[in-house]
């Protein structure tokens, strides 16, 4: 189990992922993919990372915009997993669109 993150914890976190904004314990992104196929290969290749940590976002696809929410369920708020995703998340983002 992981301790939820308190406010300033989060905030720390933002500072580091400028990408990402906390919104209803969660932690959110919105990506803007330059063609539908290009979303759905951004979320093919979160979902092999996201399986290897065993910790799975919520996401949405609509056309070219792929969003991603993260937040420990079983602990009902923002841990050090989500933060490290949304970091991992980051990286393939860069790699795919830089």
């Amino acid at each position: 189990m992981a301790d939820v993150l308190d406010d300033r914890q989060i905030h720390q976190a933002m500072s580091e992922h400028p990408h990402w904004e906390s919104r209803d314990g969660a932690l959110m992104r919105s990506v803007h993919a330059p063609d539908f196929i290009g979303g759905i290969r951004l979320v093919d290749e979160v979902a092999v990372v996201a399986e290897g940590l065993n910790h799975h976002p919520d996401i949405d696809i609509r056309w070219t915009t792929v969003t991603f929410h993260l937040s420990t369920h079983s602990e009902g708020g923002v841990t050090k997993h989500d933060v490290e995703l949304a970091g991992r998340i980051d990286e393939i983002v860069d790699r795919l669109f830089g």
